[in-house]
C-alpha cells in the first residue's frame, strides 16, 4: 500500500507500508513539486538532488554511518550548492574522516561587531517581526503557510498549521520574537515570506551547544524568482548572532552540504478506509477493504496498567527519565524542566503525552508522546482533514517499548488520528515492524550549521526530534 502525504520538513512524500501485505498503489510517485519548500528552504537554492546512498559498514563505530558523497565537481552540482558553498557547513569536498576537526567551523566574533542593520531587500519589500501572540499576525502566518508552504503535485493534500500549533512550535521558553521574521509588500502590507528560528540546547557528544532550530521558510509562490530565500537565511543568521548564538540545526528532504545523519519516516495506518477514500492509500489488486481494516485493527482498550495522561506534577520525574534516556545518544536535545513542560505537557490537538505510573506508588516508569499536524484534503466530498500523529519521545524502563507505543496508537486512534508517523531514530526501530509501520520512500537529512562532525551518524544515534 503506497501513500502520498505531506510530512514535516515541507515536502510531499511517497510513502509505503511493507508489512501490511498491501500491494503498491498505482498512484504515480512524483518527485517533490517545484513549489514545495524542502529543508524549509525555497527551491531557489537548489534543483533536484541525488539521494544519499547509505551502506552499513561493520568496521565503523556503532554511531557512524558510511555515506557515499556525490561528486561535487560537475557544473550542475556546483550550481545547485552555490549558496551553501559560501556558508560554514561541512562541504562534500571535505570528505569524511578523523582528519576533520570536530566542533565549530567559524569562531564567534564579539556581538558588538555583528552587522547591526538588516540585509537589504528588493525595493518593494520590507522586513517585519511576526508576533505570534497577536491573533491577526498569527492568522496571516497560517494563511501564508496554507497557500504557499506545501501542497502535493496532485493538489489533493495541503499541510495545515493551526495557531495553537505554531505557538507551541515557535514559542518555547526563552524564544526570541526577533527570530520570527517576515517580509511584507510595502504598499499593501501583505505578508509574503516567513522564516523562524527557536533557541535550543543540543548536546553533541559531551558538548552542550546553544543553537537555533531553523524552520518554516516559506516564500510566496509568485515571488520565488526574487531570491528572497538566501537573504532571509542570512537575516536570521544575523539576528541569531546578535543573541550570541553561532550554530543551528535543521532538517530537509534533499541532499545539501552535508548531512550529519539520514533517517526515514515510517507510517502506521489507523484509518485505512478513510485513507483509501481520499487517495492517500490505494489497495493492491489482492487486497480488499475488509482485509485492510482487519489487518490494521487495534485493541479497544490500552494494555498497560497505570497508563494515564501526563500532568503538570509529572514534569520533574519525566525530565529525569528523559535526560537519562537521551544521554546515550551522540546528538540529543538537552532539556530541563521548563522545556519538558512546554514540549510535552498535553495541549489539545497539538501534543499528547502519557506516563506509566507504577500501581500503588507515585513512581513513573515510562512515558510516550506524539504531536498532531493535519493536512487539508482538497477536492473530496466526504473528507476535509487528514489528521496525522508524529512520534516525539518514548522512554521505556519497565514496560516493553512496543507495548507502550501500541497504547499510544490506541489513544491516537480514539482521538481520530488517521495515520501515525515515526522516524527511525533513537530506539524506534524496536517497535516499527512489530506494530505494522511501513517505511516511507523519502529520507530526511539532519544538518548542523557552523558545526562539523567528521563522520555521518546512523539514525539510531540521534536523540533529537526537529519539528
Amino acid at each position: 500500500m503506497k501513500a502520498t502525504h505531506m510530512l514535516p520538513g515541507a515536502r510531499c512524500q511517497q510513502l509505503a507500508t511493507s508489512r501490511s501485505q498491501l500491494r503498491p498503489s498505482a498512484i504515480p510517485s512524483p518527485p517533490p513539486p517545484p513549489q514545495t519548500l524542502i529543508y524549509r528552504l525555497s527551491t531557489q537554492l537548489r534543483s533536484a538532488a541525488p539521494r544519499v546512498v547509505v551502506a552499513g559498514n561493520d568496521s565503523s563505530s556503532p554511531d557512524e554511518e558510511q555515506i557515499s558523497n556525490p561528486d561535487p565537481h560537475p557544473a550542475t552540482a556546483l550550481a545547485q550548492h552555490r549558496f551553501w558553498e559560501t556558508q560554514p557547513v561541512r562541504q562534500f569536498k571535505d570528505g569524511l574522516g578523523p582528519s576533520l576537526v570536530e566542533g565549530p567551523i567559524e569562531q564567534p566574533t564579539p556581538v558588538d561587531a555583528v552587522k547591526q542593520e538588516p540585509y537589504n531587500l528588493p525595493a518593494l519589500y520590507e522586513w517585519t517581526t511576526c508576533d505570534m501572540d497577536d491573533d491577526r499576525t498569527c492568522a496571516e502566518v497560517c494563511n501564508l503557510l496554507r497557500d504557499n508552504y506545501v501542497v502535493n503535485e496532485a493538489s489533493t493534500f495541503r499541510l495545515s498549521f493551526s495557531k495553537e500549533f505554531l505557538r507551541w512550535a515557535l514559542c518555547p521558553p526563552g524564544y526570541f520574537k526577533s527570530w520570527h521574521i517576515g517580509v511584507r509588500v510595502k504598499a499593501t502590507q501583505k505578508l509574503v515570506s516567513f522564516i523562524t528560528g527557536v533557541p535550543s540546547r543540543i548536546r553533541v557528544r559531551r558538548e552542550v551547544v546553544r543553537m537555533a532550530e531553523v524552520n518554516l521558510l516559506c516564500v510566496h509562490k509568485k515571488l520565488r524568482s526574487k531570491r528572497l530565500a538566501p537573504v532571509m537565511i542570512k537575516e536570521l543568521t544575523r539576528r541569531a548572532h546578535l543573541e550570541n548564538v553561532w550554530q543551528a540545526a535543521y532538517t530537509g528532504g534533499l541532499l545539501l552540504p552535508t548531512p550529519i545523519a539520514t533517517c526515514r519516516y515510517w507510517h502506521r495506518s489507523l484509518n485505512p478506509k478513510k485513507l483509501v477514500d481520499v487517495r492517500f492509500y490505494r489497495l493492491g489488486p489482492r487486497m480488499t477493504m475488509s482485509r485492510a481494516v482487519k489487518l490494521h485493527r487495534l485493541p479497544e482498550a490500552i494494555v498497560t496498567l497505570g497508563f494515564r495522561k501526563m500532568e503538570l506534577a509529572d514534569v520533574p520525574a519525566i525530565t529525569k527519565l528523559l535526560r537519562g534516556f537521551l544521554s546515550q545518544f551522540f546528538i540529543a536535545a538537552d532539556l530541563d524542566e521548563k522545556d519538558v513542560e512546554h514540549w510535552l505537557l498535553p495541549v489539545e490537538n497539538v501534543v499528547d503525552s502519557y506516563v506509566v505510573q507504577k500501581p500503588g506508588t507515585n513512581e513513573l516508569t515510562d512515558f510516550c508522546s506524539f504531536y498532531t499536524l493535519s493536512s487539508s484534503i482538497l477536492n473530496n466530498q466526504n473528507h476535509s482533514v487528514l489528521k496525522a500523529a508524529y512520534s516525539l519521545y518514548n522512554v521505556s524502563t519497565k514496560t516493553p517499548l512496543h507495548q507502550l507505543v501500541n497504547d499510544a496508537l490506541i489513544v491516537a486512534k480514539k482521538e481520530d488520528h488517521d495515520v501515525f508517523n515515526a522516524l527511525d531514530i533513537m530506539h524506534n526501530h524496536a517497535f516499527l515492524d512489530k506494530l505494522k509501520f511501513g517505511p516511507g520512500d523519502w529520507r530526511r537529512h539532519y544538518y548542523l550549521y557552523n558545526y562539523r562532525i567528521p563522520f555521518a551518524l546512523r539514525s539510531p544515534a540521534l536523540g533529537l526530534v526537529l519539528l
